[in-house]
């Protein structure tokens, strides 16, 4: 019985989600590491506390992009397609984070996440520096996703002779 289209967006809504998700803990060590990398100078202690102080990275802005995603899916991948991609396979829950990553690498999404972090850094810290901070890290994380994605794709395509 295919998904309806509630249930294919609350799919692709769930997987990229948890690509880029990780537990709190693994998060502030991850934005520790960016800090210590990024300002040698900082001793560890301080780039712990730091990492500490930068909120969870915006539930509410994931959201929004995530739906922007769903929709332009929706808008462009024939309904059979979409089916096939949100069958909750490995392979096409990579495909689906590499399709994703291409979106969000668009000039205008670019455009538009940098924004959004400029603005969510404002009201949340009153420093856009935290919004270049948060920007910054999440460019990492983009960069970590699509390399786990591609790995993921290369192995499945080793994999099938492709």
């Amino acid at each position: 019985m295919p998904l309806t289209q509630a249930q294919l967006r609350a799919h692709i809504y769930l997987v990229i989600l948890d690509k880029f998700s990780n537990s709190r803990e693994r998060r502030q060590e991850a934005l520790t590491e960016y800090l210590l990398v990024t300002m040698p100078n900082v001793p560890e202690d301080a780039a712990r506390r730091l990492a500490e102080l930068i909120p969870d990275l915006m539930p509410d802005l994931y959201a929004k992009w995530i739906g922007q995603f769903a929709d332009r899916l929706f808008e462009t991948v024939p309904g059979e397609q979409l089916q096939h991609l949100c069958d909750g396979s490995v392979e096409n829950n990579a495909a689906l984070g590499l399709v994703f990553l291409m979106f969000m690498e668009s000039e205008r999404m670019e455009k538009e996440a940098e924004e959004d972090l400029r603005e969510y850094a404002g009201r949340y810290s009153g420093s856009e520096d935290m919004g270049d901070l948060v920007a910054a890290y999440l460019r990492g994380k983009v960069d970590a996703l699509r390399q786990e994605v591609g790995g993921s794709v290369k192995t499945t395509a080793q994999q099938t002779g492709s």
